[in-house]
């Protein structure tokens, strides 16, 4: 968990966290004993002894005492060989790392125990009816909530997915080592798992040697839904109907989605390559296929509990017509000799499940697999998917038909699963016949061999609920083979009635179920499985997440251009504003379509149109909203739906405008106007998205462009602009959020974002992306993922029911202006147009090694040049967190503050902090990210690192740093930093005697490999560093 989640301001007791800690360093040290020479194991503990020293002097503020002790760890550092350079590092990389599980473990149990949590909804509901708002008002403002959490790929997750799975089998047997029935026996095997564990992560290589690919990216995500949100969803639902029940009197409709998912994974193009109209097909087309999957075994388990057959005279008459179905299938086979086959088949659908539910001695909150995990594994189909010994025949590949699943630029013009239409063969009839021959062979045998795994049939009284479920399964079964053919790219000839195309296809007999166990009195079962089913389909549909697609604003009108030069109507982007608009409106408003099919273009453009293309292909129950990044014109809209409407998309992605930098941001509200101005576009909005306009706005260009504090102003600003006008035009509105992990990157705890928004800027809808290691930290185990919706639920309907208060007083918006004018013009002087810094930042930061980490599938500048501007703001902000200077998220803001101050504003400023909410929450998470600096770190890699001539930009920078620190505590209030949040002051401090020795590491590294930059092993141990203090800091990029 990373130090910008909620629970993170919580005060918490540290005896626990401290037990832990003292238990996996102890097993750890054991590990290394065996594993590590001890001649090297005395050096580590005598650098860590001498850094806690050293810590311990900085704390007492004797700082002479402290800088020499430090100096002696440098030369410590000095002298160690590359063998034990590399060892060193990875064995306070894995300590930090362990360190970091016992603090998330903590904050589990600390949740697990506590008899009243702050923003539950228990207490969140209790607050609201207290100040007035009625019971009806509360249980509908819930029901309506539409809150869609968007996991996305950006490259802050430093981890190995290996190494993820092992640190949570550690987290789940410290929660098992929580328990108090343990005997002494169970102790000693708790231990030995634990030791096997963390030698397994030992001898695990923790670099990425290859970067990730845009589907394992994507896999990725489907796994985190896999492990954790397929549990945490239906927990966190109850628990919001109970609450409601208990303070509305009526519990949440079983089909409510308060909270549904979205991904970019696969589907954000912006700047990367290697996503391709082919990728986005393959990995909406996998997401499929899991959701599937997981509906299967979810309904094995249910046939198994519901094995009743007392039920409703409506589904025993629909139990009754699938028997009759079946057996008239089988009379019409008879004669063609494959009656038993299909006997057998109808068999298994009145039969009990082919195998109990996993750990039959658990609740079903509880399940676990054999290896202890809580979560069955998944196979995953297609080419590069598909495992040997993968359920169902495999399915042979002729060389012919073969379809590489690498990205590609491969047509993709195939139809969907949901667009119900026909793919084209690309196959021969002989090649045809001869797969369909070897699937039969496949076959031969495979009703015996289930008849041996499967308890013998009888004819016991009809099971209404097993024969209906059976149904359900046997059409999931066919409708996941569905999709495995079309990943395999191998025609498919189904009935459509054999398989779902829709939720509410799925969600018709289970509701039937649901019904009929109420009508008969057993609404304790209802609740139960089934209803956890119920709010799964619901909530995750046929598709699991839907894939937003999102391409830069230039890619369109590159395209419009290839079109109107080719029709020799002009050049589309030479046009001015008023004359692409008239174009694109006219074209929407006809009837023929735009681009002619000889048409020939770049591999560029044919990449855009192709994309829509597969939009249209997948359609819009697989996809969420198209977005345009750096947009900053209603043209930027209008192009988009135009290629749309050529495509022939039935039924029209929701187009969202991203406004990035702090220029597009002061234009927002004016594009918005400019579009909704455009009758035909209203009308399409109101007749196609129910009259809902979404809007992004982006966190992380706007930081890099101008510094934090302006940007979070103009975000603000931009914001009420927006809101106003769709209010103009009687649209409603929905922001969506592009907010970034760290600070630096418009992160930080969700409920404080939420709750900091203008006023009625959150009205039941929000949209937000979680990045990178914040998926992890929040959603990568099932606790602090029902705790997390919880936040965002509770968050949300505070802002919409009793919205944050706006700036009491005109002038604190004219103070603001001024702040923020100050602070960017500070910022863009030092970033911009000092023509020595970006020099100065490339030898004071590891930001060239960065790309050797191998974490993301995207090039880490959007265009070829060494300038700050092109240069992606993870990156950016990774290089100044890693020495611990962390320059993007104060720069300029003191000197705003100072400015202030020297007005005379020093008390309008600490009213601004008391009362209100957006101003607060800005102080004090710049605050909490000086609390996380540290100047001598940063001035100890200027000394070893950068030119002479170029040292006295780090001193300004330092002296700037300390003027930031003293200026944030004038308007906060606070003696010292983090001093209303004690507990991550302790948390920071106690990761330093590892966090700071990794850093001089870090320095003696990139100076030997600056002198021997073709040194693999060099770079290795640089990387293991990277990866150490990013554990240490808790935060990426």
């Amino acid at each position: 968990m990373t130090d910008t989640t909620d629970d993170i301001a919580e005060e918490m007791s540290f005896q626990s966290f401290d037990d832990d800690c003292k238990l996996l360093g102890n097993l750890f040290n054991d590990v290394l004993q065996r594993e590590v020479d001890s001649t090297l194991m005395k050096k580590l503990e005598k650098i860590r002894i001498v850094a806690q020293s050293a810590c311990n002097m900085r704390l007492a503020e004797i700082e002479d005492s402290a800088e020499m002790l430090e100096k002696q760890v440098a030369a410590e550092m000095s002298q160690l060989t590359l063998e034990e350079a590399l060892t060193l590092a990875r064995a306070i990389s894995h300590y930090l790392n362990l360190m970091g599980i016992a603090e998330t473990h903590h904050r589990v149990r600390r949740l697990r125990s506590a008899t009243h949590l702050t923003r539950s909804c228990d207490d969140v509901f209790t607050q609201l009816l207290q100040s007035g708002v009625s019971a009806d008002q509360l249980y509908h403002t819930v029901c309506k909530q539409e809150v869609e959490i968007v996991l996305t790929a950006h490259p802050t997750q430093i981890n190995r997915r290996t190494l993820q799975y092992k640190h949570v089998r550690i987290s789940h047997l410290l929660d098992y080592n929580d328990r108090t029935d343990l005997t002494h026996e169970d102790r000693e095997m708790l231990i030995e798992d634990l030791v096997r564990e963390i030698t397994s992560i030992w001898q695990t290589d923790e670099l990425r040697r290859h970067k990730p690919t845009p589907v394992d990216e994507a896999r990725a995500g489907l796994n985190i839904v896999e492990q954790s949100l397929w549990k945490a969803v239906p927990h966190y639902l109850r628990r919001v109907s109970n609450s409601l029940k208990k303070h509305t009197g009526m519990p949440l409709p079983l089909t409510a989605t308060p909270i549904k998912f979205g991904s970019w994974m696969g589907g954000d193009r912006d700047g990367n390559p290697n996503v391709t109209a082919k990728v986005t097909r393959d990995v909406s087309l996998l997401s499929r296929w899991m959701a599937i999957d997981l509906y299967i075994r979810e309904v094995d388990s249910l046939r198994f509990e519901l094995s009743m057959t007392r039920c409703s005279d409506r589904l025993l008459k629909e139990a009754q017509d699938i028997l009759k179905a079946e057996n008239s299938l089988e009379d019409r086979h008879d004669s063609q000799g494959t009656r038993s086959q299909l006997k057998f088949s109808s068999q298994q659908s009145r039969s009990v499940p082919m195998q109990l539910p996993a750990s039959p001695d658990l609740p079903a909150c509880a399940d676990r697999d054999n290896d202890g995990s809580r979560y069955p594994k998944l196979e995953l189909p297609g080419t590069d998917y598909m495992r040997q010994g993968n359920r169902g025949p495999s399915i042979p590949i002729s060389p012919a038909s073969h379809r590489s699943t690498q990205n590609g630029n491969a047509s993709a013009s195939n139809a969907s699963p949901s667009s119900g239409m026909q793919r084209v063969p690309s196959f021969s009839s002989v090649q045809l016949t001869a797969q369909r021959k070897k699937f039969a062979e496949s076959m031969i045998g495979r009703s015996s061999f289930h008849k041996l795994l499967e308890p013998t049939p009888v004819q016991p009284a009809i099971a209404p609920y097993r024969i209906v479920l059976g149904n359900v399964k046997d059409k999931l079964l066919k409708t996941r083979r569905r999709l495995e053919l079309l990943l395999e790219d191998i025609p498919c000839e189904t009935d459509p009635w054999d398989h779902f195309e829709t939720a509410d296809q799925l969600l018709e007999p289970l509701l039937l179920c649901y019904d009929s166990l109420q009508s008969c009195g057993s609404g304790f079962l209802a609740d139960g499985r089934l209803a956890d089913l119920i709010r799964r389909v619901s909530t995750f549909g046929m598709v699991l997440i839907k894939l937003d697609l999102r391409q830069e604003s230039g890619r369109h009108a590159e395209a419009l251009d290839a079109i109107t030069k080719f029709l020799d109507i002009g050049t589309y982007s030479e046009w001015d504003e008023e004359k692409k608009l008239e174009f694109l409106t006219r074209e929407l408003k006809g009837k023929r379509p735009l681009i002619p099919s000889s048409i020939e273009v770049p591999p560029e453009v044919k990449e855009v149109l192709d994309t829509f293309r597969v939009a249209a292909e997948l359609g819009s129950d697989s996809l969420g909203a198209y977005v345009i990044s750096m947009a900053s014109n209603a043209s930027d809209v209008l192009a988009v739906e135009l290629l749309q409407k050529d495509a022939r998309l039935s039924v029209r992605l929701r187009v969202a405008p991203l406004f990035e930098t702090v220029k597009d941001l002061r234009e927002a509200g004016s594009v918005i106007r400019k579009l909704l101005s455009i009758d035909w576009y209203k009308e399409h909005v109101i007749k196609n998205h129910n009259g809902h306009q979404e809007v992004m706005v982006g966190y992380s260009d706007s930081g890099k462009d101008a510094g934090r504090f302006t940007a979070a102003w103009e975000l603000y600003k931009a914001q009420e602009d927006v809101v106003s006008a769709c209010n103009e035009f009687g649209i409603k509105v929905t922001l969506f959020h592009g907010r970034g992990g760290s600070v630096g990157r418009g992160g930080g705890p969700t409920y404080l974002a939420i709750q900091s928004q203008p006023p009625g800027s959150v009205m039941g809808t929000l949209r937000s992306t979680e990045q990178g290691e914040m998926v992890q930290a929040k959603f990568g185990l099932p606790n602090t993922a029902v705790r997390q919706l919880e936040i965002y639920t509770t968050a949300v309907l505070l802002a919409t029911l009793r919205p944050p208060l706006p700036p009491r007083e005109l002038k604190w918006r004219s103070l603001m202006e001024e702040i923020s004018k100050v602070s960017c013009q500070n910022y863009r002087s030092t970033v911009y147009e000092n023509p020595e810094f970006i020099t100065y930042f490339q030898e004071a930061t590891p930001q060239a090694e960065l790309g050797y980490l191998n974490i993301g599938s995207r090039p880490t500048r959007r265009k070829a040049s060494t300038g700050i501007g092109h240069l992606r703001a993870i990156p950016w902000v990774f290089a100044w967190t890693q020495t611990r200077f962390v320059l993007p998220a104060w720069l300029g803001v003191g000197a705003g503050l100072q400015y202030a101050c020297e007005k005379g504003h020093t008390e309008d400023l600490k009213a601004m902090y008391q009362e209100w909410p957006f101003f607060q929450s800005t102080i004090d998470l710049i605050e909490m990210i000086i609390g996380k600096a540290d100047a001598s770190i940063a001035k100890h890699y200027d000394e070893v690192l950068v030119s002479e001539s170029r040292q006295k930009i780090g001193d300004d920078l330092r002296k700037e740093l300390s003027s930031t620190e003293k200026y944030v505590l004038v308007v906060s209030g606070h003696d010292k930093l983090s001093d209303n949040n004690k507990s991550l002051r302790r948390l920071i401090e106690g990761r330093l005697p590892y966090l700071n020795p990794m850093n001089m590491l870090q320095v003696e590294i990139l100076k030997r490999l600056r002198r021997d930059d073709d040194n693999v092993k060099l770079r290795d141990a640089l990387l293991i560093t990277i990866n150490g203090i990013a554990a240490g800091m808790r935060n990426t990029g």
